[in-house]
């Protein structure tokens, strides 16, 4: 088994480190991951600037890069590049926090398990709510390790990648595992207004998250009732629900293409 271990908390950081110790013992991995936090940068890429590599010397791959990127370049590069496309798994994490809701628009960790599945590799991403400096990824890992050996036992789907939420409590204290969608995960967008050493205007972005009502099934719920949260998640964003109701009101447009129209 051949596993992509990526993240967006950079390669040194302690979630994928943790990763690396655990599964090292069932699979042949590499690491391909941001030379420091690239955490909120979502799916962006890296289009107008050259994107350094640097071969990364760790204990317990078959090899590893350090990225000047993003964490979707990382598995472009992995991918098109590093690896090869024979990746039988890319896992994105252990993030040093939680991505709920439509956290996950924003996350660099599991933008990166998405482009693995663009790029035709099954993909997980795995998040433990915890911001502490001294946050301990042992149980989390041990999990996904399962979590892995169960996808091969019992087969991968390629075009859904899975999105893993873990409490931050003694293993004993979670209360088992949910199968979630994802739920509703807003901010307060505070920007406090400051000014630089030479008075020009700069703004920094703050915030907590904001309480709101959530489903039974979903993520948040999950987590905040500490069961571990597994949502199934695809990249396919039409809202299927429309799709015939707009073809039948837009069909009446259709005699009025390449017609004048100053009021249209």
């Amino acid at each position: 088994m051949r596993i992509l271990l990526t993240n967006d908390d950079g390669i040194h950081a302690r979630g994928i480190q943790a990763l690396i110790g655990e599964l090292g013992s069932i699979a042949e991995l590499f690491v391909v991951a941001p030379d420091r936090e690239r955490s909120g940068t979502g799916h962006s890429i890296t289009v107008f600037d050259p994107i350094k590599v640097i071969k990364a010397k760790l204990a317990g791959i078959k090899a590893g890069w350090v990225i000047g990127g993003t964490p979707v370049d990382c598995v472009k590069l992995a991918s098109s590049k590093l690896v090869g496309d024979n990746i039988d798994l890319v896992v994105s994490g252990i993030n040093h926090g939680p991505n709920l809701g439509t956290d996950v628009l924003y996350s660099g960790t599991v933008s990166a398990a998405v482009e693995g599945v663009i790029m035709g590799s099954p993909s997980i991403a795995v998040s433990l709510n915890s911001f502490a400096a001294d946050t301990d990824f042992s149980f989390a890992a041990r999990f996904t390790r399962r979590v892995i050996q169960n996808l091969f036992k019992n087969g991968m789907e390629k075009k859904t990648l899975l999105n893993i939420n873990i409490p931050y409590l003694c293993p004993q204290d979670i209360k088992g595992i949910r199968i979630t969608r994802l739920g509703v995960r807003n901010y307060e967008n505070l920007f406090e207004e400051r000014q630089d050493p030479r008075g020009n205007t700069y703004f920094w972005m703050g915030g907590g998250v904001l309480e709101e009502p959530q489903e039974e099934d979903s993520d948040v719920n999950a987590v905040q009732h500490s069961y571990i949260s597994i949502t199934p998640i695809h990249f396919d964003l039409t809202d299927y629900r429309l799709v015939e109701q707009y073809r039948k009101s837009f069909s009446q447009f259709s005699h009025l293409l390449g017609e004048a129209d100053d009021n249209f």
